[in-house]
């Protein structure tokens, strides 16, 4: 009960702080590509159930729907992205629209990622792992200590540390990590 308090009220100041960068940001999708500025994606939350998750859209309509460790292995990301999909996706304003996800109790501000819909072994090692009962989140143990660039495995084992040992605390601590890691760019792909 405290920690969907204190992300609500994370989420509302959040909000209100990143408005115009919000907006901007919108603009700038919707001003450099054809389609939507905003495309949801369909993701696994909490035991399993699937939700859609608001992000900017970086890539351009047609792009096919899998994670990204996978398109890197498939094709060259960069064909996909839009004008400012690299910009907004490096500096992680991509994400801000599950801001909404938070507020509607889909996500949490910190928790694992959600996995795509279609990622089939990164689902069973988490239910294996128990890491499906937590819910969703924007940011994680697994995305300040590796993102993209560590295997679903180490991913996993990541979040099952997450699970283990959970508490405003560690939420705090990621919240910075993150923040710090996004003005570095750090562990960012495309």
């Amino acid at each position: 009960m405290l920690k969907r308090l204190l992300d609500i009220f994370l989420t509302l100041c959040g909000i209100v702080v990143l408005l115009p960068l919000i907006t901007i940001t919108y603009l700038l999708v919707k001003l450099s590509s054809a389609g939507p500025a905003l495309y949801w994606s369909q993701r696994v939350g909490r035991e399993n159930q699937l939700f859609l998750m608001p992000k900017f859209r970086s890539m351009r309509i047609g792009t096919p729907q899998i994670a990204t460790h996978l398109m890197n292995q498939q094709a060259d990301p960069d064909a996909y992205l839009t004008p400012v999909g690299s910009f907004i996706r490096k500096t992680s304003l991509d994400e801000l629209p599950q801001l909404w996800s938070v507020l509607k109790g889909d996500m949490s501000i910190v928790g694992p990622r959600p996995a795509l819909f279609n990622q089939d072994d990164l689902i069973s090692l988490r239910t294996e792992n128990n890491v499906h009962t937590l819910k969703p989140g924007i940011t994680g143990w697994a995305q300040i200590n590796g993102r993209d660039e560590i295997p679903i495995p180490a991913k996993v084992t990541l979040d099952a540390y997450y699970l283990a040992h959970q508490s405003l605390w560690l939420d705090f601590k990621i919240i910075l990590l993150t923040i710090l890691k996004v003005l570095r760019r750090d562990n960012i792909t495309h």
